[in-house]
């Protein structure tokens, strides 16, 4: 092999960063609070999925909704998350049932290797402003983690808009 191929195919490999990602395998019963405006947030149950795809090179992300009242009665979201070699940052992809966009976050994890932030940017639905967006995943240990996501909108202000906590089913 020559070395540009070596080297590409060292890229493409799996590595410690991946690793870091594996006490998320498996399934996770969420609670989920949102808050769409001032006041309580609005609450839901559901699973999530996770298991390795592409020989470990990313995570894919699973999501039901419980049947619920509300704005989003049978959500559902799909993700993948995994650690870009090259970039060297996390990287994710969202989409699901609550908006016909695709999210997309970039990252990295901190030196105890138990948090995540991640930040991307997106159009506001109710606004149609340019927004950032800016998510915290907490590894609580192989059982538990959770997600808080915060939205930066058009004032400067920083809004937390859900919180998730993840416990292993």
């Amino acid at each position: 092999m020559s070395e540009s191929t070596t080297d590409f195919v060292a890229l493409a490999a799996p590595n410690e960063a991946h690793q870091k990602l594996q006490p998320f395998e498996g399934t996770f019963k969420a609670e989920v609070k949102m808050w769409m405006g001032p006041g309580d947030p609005h609450v839901t149950t559901g699973t999530m999925v996770n298991s390795f795809a592409l020989g470990g090179r990313f995570l894919q992300q699973d999501y039901q909704g419980d049947a619920v009242d509300g704005p989003f009665p049978s959500f559902a979201g799909k993700g993948y998350w995994g650690y870009n070699t090259q970039a060297e940052q996390y990287e994710g992809f969202w989409i699901d049932t609550a908006s016909t966009m695709m999210q997309t976050e970039q990252g990295q994890v901190n030196d105890a290797g138990n948090e995540w932030t991640m930040t991307g940017s997106m159009t506001c639905p109710a606004t149609g402003d340019h927004m950032h967006k800016r998510s915290v995943i907490k590894l609580i240990d192989n059982d538990h983690h959770s997600m808080e996501t915060f939205f930066t909108g058009a004032d400067g202000q920083e809004m937390k808009a859900m919180e998730i906590q993840y416990v292993r089913a």
